[in-house]
């Protein structure tokens, strides 16, 4: 845990919440194991967008769309956004999704492994939000910094592992060493690379702010 559950418990209560259709996919995402960018992610997710006003927004990891509806609603301009999911299961739901909010036109779903996907891609974007295979993101950086505008802005989700990240590499699971050390390179890298402006922020279970420079 990065930040404290009572202090968690109590900045959620604050929250206002999300439209109802918001609220209906979420509690479905929840009970039915689907991955969900958390309560305190989604508020930051809003505030960003409220700064930047991006205008093309490329996700990687679509899920059911939540995160992608999300950002279409609280996005104060009508965002294009081109989102990516390989998993076959999932994305009957998600184009549901998105034709219940009447979103179809703004969403572009692409289908298919990330990193393929990626290579494929060419206009720039002004945001890029990563939640996918954290164990890959080391691996797709070079052609998402690629799609990054000068000045853009990637947002990477789940970076510090439940705290595991700080621990030595014999304390982490054997399974799970294997993206432990791929998440600290891409860490290293964030912080190193000198296109990069990028903070580290124990919000959630970790999330990266990046912006390339001019």
């Amino acid at each position: 845990m990065i930040v404290g559950e009572r202090l968690r418990t109590y900045i959620n209560s604050l929250d206002m919440g999300n439209t109802p259709l918001l609220e209906e996919i979420e509690q479905y995402a929840l009970s039915s194991g689907v991955p969900v960018i958390r309560k305190e992610m989604q508020s930051f997710i809003k505030v960003l967008l409220a700064l930047c006003a991006p205008k093309r927004i490329l996700e990687v990891g679509t899920a059911i769309g939540f995160s992608t509806l999300l950002m279409c609603e609280y996005s104060p301009c009508e965002s294009e956004i081109v989102t990516i999911e390989n998993y076959e299961k999932r994305i009957p739901l998600a184009k549901e999704n998105f034709s219940r909010a009447g979103r179809e036109k703004q969403i572009t779903l692409l289908e298919g492994d990330a990193g393929q996907v990626l290579k494929k891609l060419e206009d720039p974007f002004d945001l890029i939000f990563m939640d996918a295979a954290k164990g890959q993101y080391i691996h797709w950086l070079p052609d998402v910094m690629r799609l990054m505008k000068k000045g853009g802005v990637l947002v990477s989700d789940n970076v510090l592992q439940e705290g595991d990240i700080i621990e030595s590499h014999y304390l982490v699971e054997r399974r799970n060493r294997t993206i432990y050390k791929r998440m600290r390179e891409y860490l290293y890298e964030l912080k190193h690379n000198p296109q990069l402006l990028t903070t580290i922020l124990p919000l959630g279970d970790g999330v990266t702010i990046s912006v390339k420079q001019e």
